[in-house]
């Protein structure tokens, strides 16, 4: 298994699902790294019905594809639902979250990279 926490940077230009651990954050949320370098970051996010990514700002361009799953999105005090294969877009510092209304995931990408996620 890979575990993205010790790497700097990706070295690789292939990376399979199967060789990366789920990290658990708690409260029915588990997130894999998926790739990355110093310009852009994909990760991957499950939650658990329930589960909810709290209200948060971040200097990132952020956009997420819902793989499966339904889940409430606010973005800057809007709220959406969106279902599988819709997807959410968020400019830097604009305040958001979500509310996992059906059991899902989310395939986050963010420029510049995520160095926070990176311990």
């Amino acid at each position: 298994m890979i575990n993205f926490q010790t790497s700097i940077l990706m070295q690789t230009n292939f990376i399979f699902d199967e060789n990366i651990e789920w990290q658990d954050l708690g409260d029915g949320i588990h997130r894999k790294i998926m790739a990355y370098d110093d310009n852009l970051m994909m990760t991957k996010v499950r939650f658990q019905t329930g589960a909810i990514g709290v209200l948060h700002h971040h200097f990132h361009t952020q956009m997420a594809y819902v793989e499966s799953g339904i889940f409430e999105v606010e973005i800057a005090n809007t709220k959406k639902i969106l279902k599988t294969g819709d997807v959410y877009f968020v400019q830097p510092n604009l305040i958001h979250g979500a509310v996992c209304l059906e059991e899902g995931i989310l395939i986050d990408i963010f420029t510049p990279m995520r160095a926070d996620f990176i311990k």
